[in-house]
């Protein structure tokens, strides 16, 4: 397997130490509601971790929780309540969504509240190695100390700085020197430390987890493309200058932003849909199917008119696995030699080889449920396919098999089918077709044939 590498920009192969693979991946600040670009980057991580686990690997995942963090305590503090009681709250909702998509539980959650001992030790590592300098209460780390800073993003340090926003702070010997800990304020949470009261900085939580969970050295490090600086920036000079050791991850992989209109989006932004939202509203299949439909590396932009495309397409992944017992009896009795799935599964398997591209894989996948469907028409057999194509999926964390539904309003359905077929026959098309796009708006697809009409929720 080929993995695209932001910090060497470009494909290299995948050659874990072991047969253990090591990924971190950044994970949430729990001030707000999970949204559906939290959705579609641990989704592309999902099937990431699938995928090596189908090639065999046992991979070793580890998701943080950022839960302290300025905009915790500025919510909490709006709130009236303490600022654990919001992030497990965020966090309850973060686990709700994501189950629901079928994104598979890391093997560890770690909070950076209950990690502070580690990054206080790393801090004081980093001060004694010379990487690191104490300011009244605030402990800075000295990139100009760090001869490799900047290489993640493929530019210099005053190109860097002259570009992004960056903290300023009046003891800081250089004005890119980034906050390893920051003295306490007045009402805010802190930790006792040997430079005073205080709260660890964003970077170094992140360095302290991984190197505690997953050991100096990892084979994947991934997250949103707007953590490349200065996040991850930040992670590899800290913890390279602290292990002394390099690369800090074999691999930087990085998805691509889910944008609304021109903008990314994103909880400081307010222009978000919340994930929860838009799976009560499309259903976990069609959601995870939209995101996969596009390759993880680029941009995706959020649109309910393409979502609502991928719950049609999903149907016909559906419709290629139910029974052939609908089909005619000449056809079944027929001797049958089976649709062969090998050329598609290997289709599938070189598109997940070279860097992830799962539109690619999924194009396999509606191309021998295509030939399912021919082989039923001329009497092959398909359960050997049909069995190749619930792997395929499997693999994708795809669920073909129809869900559970409430069936409280189906009488009512049946009702306006009966009202529309009365208003086709008095030749009140309009009225009808009206009746039927409110029902497919509300995920209902309409077979009309010679016998009637049949209806099934389709999307789910």
């Amino acid at each position: 397997m080929r993995l695209y590498d932001t910090l060497t920009a470009q494909k290299c192969e995948l050659v874990p130490a072991d047969n253990t693979v090591k990924m971190y991946v950044c994970g949430v600040t729990p001030y707000s509601p999970s949204h559906v670009g939290h959705a579609m980057s641990y989704v592309y991580f999902d099937v990431l971790r699938r995928y090596l686990e189908y090639l065999g690997y046992d991979v070793r995942h580890v998701q943080n929780f950022t839960d302290i963090d300025d905009k915790i305590i500025l919510r909490a503090q709006q709130e009236g309540v303490t600022p654990t009681a919001l992030a497990e709250r965020y966090i309850a909702d973060y686990f709700d969504s994501m189950d629901r998509l079928g994104i598979q539980r890391a093997s560890a959650y770690p909070r950076a509240t209950e990690e502070v001992p580690w990054m206080l030790d790393l801090i004081s590592g980093l001060i004694a190695k010379g990487h690191a300098y104490p300011a009244s209460g605030d402990v800075y780390f000295r990139v100009a100390s760090f001869e490799r800073y900047g290489a993640l993003g493929h530019r210099k340090l005053d190109e860097m700085i002259a570009g992004a926003r960056v903290e300023r702070g009046a003891q800081k010997e250089h004005p890119g020197d980034f906050a390893l800990w920051k003295a306490g304020k007045p009402g805010e949470p802190s930790w006792d430390s040997p430079w005073g009261p205080g709260r660890p900085g964003w970077h170094i939580e992140c360095s302290a987890m991984s190197l505690r969970y997953l050991g100096e050295q990892l084979d994947i490090h991934g997250g949103g493309h707007d953590l490349v600086f200065p996040h991850h920036e930040n992670e590899i000079a800290q913890t390279e200058a602290y292990t002394g050791k390099a690369p800090f991850s074999r691999f930087w992989a990085h998805n691509g932003l889910l944008t609304l209109g021109a903008e990314k989006m994103s909880k400081s932004l307010g222009n978000l849909v919340s994930a929860k939202d838009a799976l009560d509203k499309f259903g976990p299949a069609t959601l995870r199917l939209f995101f996969l439909g596009g390759h993880y590396r680029a941009p995706l932009a959020y649109s309910e008119e393409n979502i609502e495309a991928q719950g049609r397409a999903l149907e016909r992944l559906r419709g290629a696995l139910r029974s052939e017992e609908s089909a005619p009896p000449s056809v079944l009795n027929q001797s049958k030699d089976q649709v062969d799935p090998e050329p598609f599964h290997q289709r599938f398997s070189d598109a997940m080889d070279d860097d992830l591209n799962t539109p690619q894989a999924l194009a396999a996948m509606f191309d021998l449920a295509r030939e399912i469907n021919r082989g039923r028409e001329t009497g092959r057999g398909v359960t050997v396919a049909q069995a190749a194509l619930t792997e395929l999926a499997g693999v994708l964390g795809l669920k073909l098999t129809e869900e559970k539904r409430d069936a409280s309003a189906d009488p009512f359905i049946d009702l306006l089918l009966q009202v529309r077929a009365d208003l086709r026959t008095a030749k009140q098309y309009q009225l009808a077709d009206s009746v039927r796009d409110r029902l497919v708006a509300l995920g209902v697809s309409l077979e009309d044939s010679a016998q009637g009409t049949r209806w099934r929720y389709v999307g789910r």
